[in-house]
């Protein structure tokens, strides 16, 4: 019986517990519940966790931090231990080659464990990614800082990247890509390194990549490669929630980052819909700093959004439809 594998990525300041965590668990109720299994596939959800890997370096900061004699007159001091060392620390920490390379081991181990088994003929991988979980799978899959056999992390990021069609070093082995769902995403910014579209890892005259962050060019050819093989656009849903400071629009952005034809991707922008009493801001008050005090439990919304599953399963069920007509004049 085919499966349709549904990868969730947490982003930063989440804090779970292993072997199964479960902060994906109320969004995967939710798309069963709006999923009428065409064809009798099955979901499986695999809940990446990365958020305790670096755990011990924040709090190594913090006791620094808290042996300054003016660390007691700061202000939102438990704001400051909590939500900002845990939201900021988790990013700045991830971009280091040690503590990325952990995040990386993790993540490797989890998909071997979640893959198993799956059939590379009939099942489908549907990547939903959350925040800064979007920035680093993206990081995994594409930027060029991996490549070099002697950095920390290399060996599970390869493997990572073997799993998936489409994607070097072997891309024509892995598990297809259904569809990508990105709730409350900062990816947009990786335009800002997007140095050069017309050559893939492009080198100066040393030979070494210009750009080691730049995700633009494998992913247009993670893309290519989906596109040939089923002949249909990549449904890509990315939800942004009004009141969400770190969400920000794909729609125009992404197609000029990888085509600029929209050839190969199926994007839309959704805005997602209030669901709480905060959210009920008068538009006056949605533009001063009180709403954005509310923008954590904005950013947090998605995992608990009917709207959001809803769509994800469709998504989800239109990656197994045959290519329509507007597919074939791409």
């Amino acid at each position: 019986m085919a499966t349709d594998y549904i990868l969730f990525n947490h982003g930063v300041n989440t804090r779970d517990v292993r072997p199964q965590p479960s902060y994906a668990d109320p969004l995967f109720e939710l798309i069963q519940s709006h999923y009428s299994n065409p064809q009798g596939r099955t979901l499986k959800k695999i809940a990446f966790y990365w958020g305790d890997v670096n755990e011990q370096e924040e709090q190594d900061l913090l006791k620094t931090y808290q042996t300054s004699p003016i660390w007691e007159k700061l202000w939102f001091l438990q704001f400051r231990e909590k939500q900002i060392m845990q939201f900021v620390g988790d990013g700045a920490l991830y971009i280091s080659r040690s503590c990325g390379a952990k995040v990386a081991d993790a993540l490797e181990k989890q998909a071997i464990v979640g893959l198993q088994g799956y059939d590379p003929r009939e099942d489908r991988l549907h990547i939903v990614t959350h925040s800064m979980g979007t920035v680093i799978l993206f990081d995994m899959l594409f930027s060029a800082r991996w490549d070099p056999d002697s950095v920390p992390g290399h060996d599970s990021v390869a493997a990572i990247r073997s799993g998936l069609f489409g994607v070097s070093p072997d891309p024509t082995q892995g598990i297809l890509l259904g569809s990508v769902s990105t709730m409350g995403s900062p990816i947009g910014f990786f335009s800002l390194m997007d140095v050069n579209q017309s050559m893939e890892d492009a080198r100066d005259a040393e030979g070494n990549i210009i750009s080691t962050h730049d995700i633009t060019p494998r992913l247009e050819k993670l893309l290519d490669s989906l596109y040939k093989a089923l002949g249909k656009k990549l449904p890509w849903y990315n939800f942004v929630h009004p009141g969400d400071p770190i969400a920000y629009p794909l729609e125009k952005l992404l197609p000029k980052l990888v085509d600029g034809k929209s050839q190969y991707i199926d994007i839309q922008d959704i805005l997602t819909h209030p669901t709480s009493l905060t959210d009920f801001l008068t538009e006056p008050l949605s533009q001063t700093f009180f709403a954005l005090l509310h923008g954590g439990e904005a950013h947090n919304s998605y995992w608990q959004s009917d709207q959001v599953a809803q769509q994800i399963a469709r998504a989800i069920e239109k990656a197994i439809e045959p290519p329509n007509a507007s597919d074939a004049e791409a």
